[in-house]
C-alpha cells in the first residue's frame, strides 16, 4: 500500500520510510509509527512520520 494518502496511516503501524539523509540512494528504514507529522490529506512524496524506535523521522515509501 502507498504511503501517500494519510487515511491510510496509522499509529503503532509498521512502515518502511526514506530518512532526509537517504533520499538520494533510496535506502529505506523499517519501524512503527509513532507519530504523523504531516498535516495534509496525501502528499506526493509520501506522509511524514515519526518512528517509535529511535524517533527517527522520513517519509513513508510502504506500509506493512
Amino acid at each position: 500500500m502507498s504511503g501517500t494518502k494519510r487515511v491510510n496511516i496509522q499509529i503503532g503501524q509498521e512502515v518502511e520510510i526514506v530518512l532526509k539523509k537517504d533520499q538520494r540512494s533510496g535506502a529505506l528504514t523499517r519501524g512503527h509509527v509513532k507519530r504523523i507529522l504531516t498535516n495534509a490529506a496525501n502528499h506526493p512524496h509520501g506522509i511524514k512520520v515519526m518512528l517509535v524506535e529511535d524517533n527517527q523521522v522520513g517519509r513513508v515509501k510502504n506500509i506493512l
